[in-house]
């Protein structure tokens, strides 16, 4: 490998991708493993975590995978132990894990609100503050949280989740100014509309045949004419784990299909 290749390579590092299971989370660690590092990943329940490991199994991942509650401080510095004893200490945080509650806010409980909250919010913050020690002792470390179009805009019925996924750009932000020095960078990946098994719904063909209103929303908002795949994520979230990224700190790199940059077309 030359030189500048080497600067993309994971090779030896141990990388976290919290909620790794399937989608986004397990594209991510799919391409950090094929880019050289050693991956963990974290599920709430066995049933999860196994269908994961087979999955990882069928790809040829050799993943570790871990049960933890991000949003509980106590599981997570427990699983982080484990990984750096196991594995060794992690170089690369993907802070994945995350919920969407498509409740209109006058209809939207106080529960449902904190619970989106505590997951793509708060657990970040928990799981960012386990692992920032081990990333000072080694004297560096990368922090990746996947924000979302929503850390700059507003819709109808995402209340909690616009909330969470814009204080988690300012998470990010304030990694970046308090840990730079530590040779810490704290960036986000801000997916645009992706085609998962969460978005499959949105995607199905209406009775008649045609598309679903929201798909036909989505692919006239986007100059790319389609909606993402979780492997559009794979490059950039190599791109900011590796030393290429070394003077990128704070940013929010938008995977949009450039939604964010076109205001849409005439009527």
């Amino acid at each position: 490998m030359d030189t500048f290749s080497k600067r993309f390579s994971l090779e030896g590092k141990v990388a976290l991708v919290t909620g790794a299971a399937y989608g986004i989370g397990f594209a991510i660690a799919e391409a950090y493993a094929l880019a050289g590092a050693k991956v963990a990943f974290n599920c709430r329940s066995q049933e999860h975590l196994d269908k994961a490991l087979a999955d990882y199994k069928a790809k040829g991942i050799d993943a570790h995978g871990y049960i933890a509650d991000v949003t509980d401080e106590t599981q997570v510095k427990a699983l982080v132990a484990k990984v750096e004893n196991e594995l060794g200490t992690i170089d690369i945080l993907v802070n994945n894990a995350g919920i969407i509650k498509r409740i209109p806010m006058e209809e939207m409980s106080v529960e449902d609100f904190r619970q989106v909250i505590d997951i793509d919010l708060n657990a970040p913050f928990i799981v960012s503050k386990a692992v920032i020690p081990g990333m000072k002792r080694k004297g560096h470390g990368k922090i990746i949280n996947i924000c979302s179009m929503m850390s700059e805009l507003g819709r109808e019925t995402v209340s909690a989740y616009a909330a969470a996924k814009g204080g988690l750009k300012m998470l990010t932000r304030n990694i970046c100014s308090e840990f730079g020095e530590h040779n810490i960078q704290c960036n986000g990946i801000g997916p645009g509309y992706i085609a998962t098994p969460q978005t499959a719904p949105l995607r199905e063909l209406q009775a008649d045949g045609s598309r679903h209103p929201f798909d036909r929303f989505i692919i006239s908002k986007t100059p790319a004419a389609r909606w993402g795949t979780p492997e559009d994520l794979m490059g950039p979230a190599v791109f900011l784990a590796s030393n290429a990224s070394d003077f990128i700190n704070g940013h929010i790199l938008y995977v949009d299909g450039g939604i964010l940059a076109y205001i849409g077309k005439q009527p």
